[in-house]
């Protein structure tokens, strides 16, 4: 029998883990099913068989004051990372967005001689493009989700893989609006607008308010639900909604299958909407520093992606000072009903949807099975072997 291999896995938000505990059982199925994961993540990727040496929920931050309100938390957390690394040696790393985190993890990796598989790329082209050197030095393959992104590191010299994005391979939820309507208690003969705050506890206290204020205004004849993400409580979320009438429910994917619109907070969540379909505005508020110091540096006009797949405005962005219970309410309405608003979104989200589904091989690969594939051929072969096809 052959060494136990130890695969080393770092997500810090909600869309990352999720990525991480896919990639684990594909992983164990090419490595071998003794295979160890340990490394950052939260219940999901606990579930899916991987150690997490630091709980994700502990060094996940958003803005820049608010990581350094929590740097003392997130350097004790990453050294404890480091430390365990370097005693158990793992024959890969695989280093999942989340990059004021991973990129200087990544430098630590390489310096114990780790082979580093960084997956799901930061957004270097939108902004701090100058961590590029870091990449450049330090990770062994990028393995990115979006079309564009392959081409703008091969230009610099990173030794990039278009993998497809995991989300694209995912089927419709397969449970019914009924069913959904039972399990969560909600009104079926009622039209229903999702509510995505964020995954972060920064991110809801910033945008949840406003997306309530803006439910009570557009009124009763309307359901809210509010998908809970796997990095936050139950309970607090509960805390947070307050004696607003809305549902706190578990499957984002399905909330907005089922919504007639959304409200979705920048991030993941947007590409999760335009996947499925539903008419959505997009909506993002950090501090007033964070927003100041962000805006000299963000080298992008929208920010919301799927607005940059897309190339251009395709869904309203609301950001910062625009994003007002007034401003939203009043995109819901335009979105709401049968009419060409409505029509030409969805058009526009189907055209975004296409450009994220990578033509399979004749082995009809997944994203995660590609992005694992490549990963597992570091393990065996060293930097040097693997080359994208």
């Amino acid at each position: 029998m052959g060494a136990v291999r130890r695969v080393l896995i770092s997500a810090g938000e909600a869309s990352g883990e999720n990525y991480g505990a896919m990639l684990v059982p594909e992983l164990r199925r090419l490595l071998g099913a003794d295979t160890q994961f340990f490394g950052v993540g939260g219940e999901k990727m606990r579930a899916a068989g991987c150690e997490t040496i630091v709980d994700s929920a502990k060094v996940a931050a958003v803005g820049i004051t608010e990581v350094v309100k929590h740097v003392a938390t997130i350097y004790r957390e990453f050294f404890r990372m480091v430390s365990v690394a370097r005693s158990r040696k793992p024959d890969v790393a695989i280093l999942i967005d989340f990059p004021d985190f991973n990129l200087r993890l990544a430098g630590k990796l390489h310096e114990m001689g780790v082979p580093v598989v960084y997956f799901v790329s930061p957004q270097l082209w939108a902004w701090k493009q100058r961590r590029i050197w870091r990449v450049k030095k330090f990770v062994d393959r990028m393995l990115v989700i979006f079309p564009f992104e392959e081409s703008y590191y091969r230009e610099r010299q990173v030794a990039a893989e278009y993998v497809g994005h995991p989300l694209a391979d995912l089927p419709m939820p397969q449970i019914s609006r009924e069913g959904f309507a039972r399990q969560f208690d909600i009104d079926a003969s009622k039209p229903w607008i999702a509510l995505l705050p964020g995954s972060r506890k920064k991110e809801i206290l910033l945008n949840l308010p406003v997306m309530l204020e803006a439910a009570r205004a557009l009124g009763s004849e309307y359901e809210y639900v509010i998908p809970v993400a796997s990095t936050l409580a139950r309970e607090w979320m509960a805390q947070q909604t307050g004696s607003a009438r809305v549902h706190l429910v578990d499957d984002a994917r399905a909330a907005l299958l089922h919504s007639r619109a959304a409200v979705v907070a920048s991030g993941t969540a947007t590409v999760e909407a335009a996947l499925i379909g539903t008419p959505f505005l997009v909506v993002y508020r950090v501090s007033r520093l964070s927003y100041a110091i962000g805006r000299r540096l963000v080298k992008v006009k929208n920010y919301g992606m799927v607005n940059l797949i897309a190339g251009r405005e395709i869904v309203p962005e609301l950001i910062q000072s625009n994003f007002t219970p007034d401003n939203v309410v009043q995109h819901l309405r335009r979105l709401i009903p049968d009419g060409e608003p409505r029509a030409e979104m969805v058009r526009n989200l189907e055209s975004v949807r296409h450009a994220l589904r990578k033509v399979a091989d004749a082995r009809g690969q997944t994203a995660i099975a590609r992005a694992a594939e490549a990963i597992g051929s570091l393990v065996d072969g060293g930097r040097a072997q693997y080359r994208p096809r």
